[in-house]
């Protein structure tokens, strides 16, 4: 199966969400913090790192549920509009 190469956008946007889910989990281990979401720890650090920049719906909802974030405010925070605006508040 040959993926289709991601555009700029997709892989700034997923930078961005690894940013939002560094900054949520603060001083949470990454392991606590995957345990809680139902992933492995490896998959979120692929997802923070960047070099998973497209997780899965329901990867990104069980993260958000995990460290209290909205789905709105993932969106919100990861649009390239809002790219200028802090990570958190």
């Amino acid at each position: 199966m040959v993926r289709t190469p991601l555009t700029p956008e997709e892989r700034l946007r997923g930078e961005r969400l690894g940013a939002l889910l560094r900054a949520a989990r603060g001083e949470r281990s990454m392991a606590s913090v995957a345990a809680s979401a139902g992933i492995s720890a490896e998959t979120l650090r692929k997802i923070e790192t960047g070099r998973a920049p497209t997780p899965a719906f329901f990867t990104v909802a069980a993260l958000a549920g995990a460290l209290g974030l909205s789905m709105d405010e993932i969106l919100g925070r990861c649009a390239t509009e809002q790219a200028a605006e802090p990570l958190i508040a």
